[in-house]
């Protein structure tokens, strides 16, 4: 194990004596892994017949075989094979698939990129146009912003879990996402789903460059002390579920609100005002999720009242304990027990509603 690390910290030393010994490290931790293509952060080619058009992995005889075509949908545990590939390809690197190695990997970016529109810099959360923004110009940046809002540790600074910087200058922040959670991709420049401005994430559907592995562009350095991803903060998988990384579910047929969650929402009632009944409207979409025990967007609806309250606290027309007490009440009706799930969404969801206050019309 001790050699392996040294290999792993290491910013000498050739691919081919270095990748078998990274590929052995990640699958002893149970990190499927395959080639990359030599030099490159790419994966490895495929062979002539899965270049034909039309080809894809589904039902491709290359895997079954145990060839490594199709990037990260080869990867495997299996040492034989690895020992294979990496005798066949000494020069190629190490990638990781991240959805079968449970782990969500925050990529932030150091590019010399133009700033774009301030909706896309912290999706869903609003920067007023007096705010300056001179000075910000990374994922770096953006990614302490959103950490800051929220009271939490920037990931880039998280020295309790596995850090590696890229030949760029970016950081790969490595966590163990909880078993069966299937968090989705996406790249911080997307105009549809994205964490923050120059922030990837790579989950299921994707893979990540091994610690260790040496490119025409550099080694990718672990940095600190930690050698193992931390499970992943619930702050940050509330901002992931947030953002939309989590697919959607999906109902099998509309339920009307049952009675009981009727009552609830009255229990938790925001009175009579117009904000009262802009807040009850969404509480009972939350409290109606008592009638489905999965696949009733819980999570998503009560991330939308949480910002509601929190848009009518930062307006004046909700008492800051009254907004929670009325989320708490909807959602233990709806997911009883289940408080350390629902309280990490209701505090993300009423903070990001806080910085946005919500007016309304002939309120009362």
């Amino acid at each position: 194990m001790a050699s392996e690390l040294s290999v792993l910290d290491s910013e000498s030393g050739q691919p081919a004596s270095r990748a078998p010994v990274i590929a052995r490290w990640c699958a002893s931790r149970g990190w499927p892994v395959h080639p990359l293509a030599p030099g490159r952060k790419t994966p490895a080619g495929n062979c002539d017949a899965c270049r034909e058009p039309g080809h894809t992995y589904q039902g491709c005889a290359c895997l079954a075989a145990g060839r490594w075509c199709h990037g990260f949908r080869a990867a495997t545990l299996d040492c034989a094979r690895i020992e294979q590939w990496w005798r066949a390809a000494p020069g190629a690197g190490v990638g990781i698939a991240c959805g079968p190695a449970d782990l969500v990997v925050v990529d932030i970016d150091a590019h010399a990129q133009e700033l774009p529109d301030r909706d896309r810099l912290l999706p869903g959360i609003r920067i007023a146009d007096g705010i300056d923004l001179t000075g910000l110009a990374d994922g770096f940046h953006t990614i302490g912003i959103l950490a800051a809002l929220r009271g939490e540790t920037s990931p880039a600074d998280d020295e309790g879990t596995l850090r590696v910087r890229t030949p760029s200058g970016g950081l790969h922040v490595w966590y163990r996402a909880h078993h069966g959670q299937k968090w989705r991709c996406s790249t911080g420049s997307s105009t549809g789903r994205a964490l923050a401005w120059q922030v990837d994430v790579r989950a299921h559907g994707g893979y990540i460059v091994a610690p260790g592995t040496v490119t025409e562009a550099g080694v990718y350095t672990p940095v600190g002390r930690a050698r193992e991803p931390a499970p992943l903060p619930g702050w940050l998988a509330c901002e992931l579920e947030r953002t939309g990384h989590l697919p959607s579910p999906r109902l099998t047929a509309p339920r009307p609100v049952p009675p009981r969650a009727r009552q609830a929402v009255i229990a938790a009632g925001g009175g009579r005002s117009a904000a009262g009944r802009v807040l009850n409207g969404a509480l009972a979409e939350v409290a109606g999720c008592a009638a489905v025990a999965e696949g009733a967007a819980f999570s998503e609806k009560l991330n939308r009242a949480a910002y509601i309250a929190g848009g009518l606290v930062a307006a004046g027309l909700l008492d800051a304990e009254e907004a929670e007490r009325c989320l708490y009440t909807a959602a233990e009706h709806a997911r009883c027990g289940q408080e350390r799930r629902y309280s990490a969404i209701i505090r993300c969801g009423l903070g990001a509603g806080q910085l946005r206050p919500l007016r309304l019309e002939g309120r009362s």
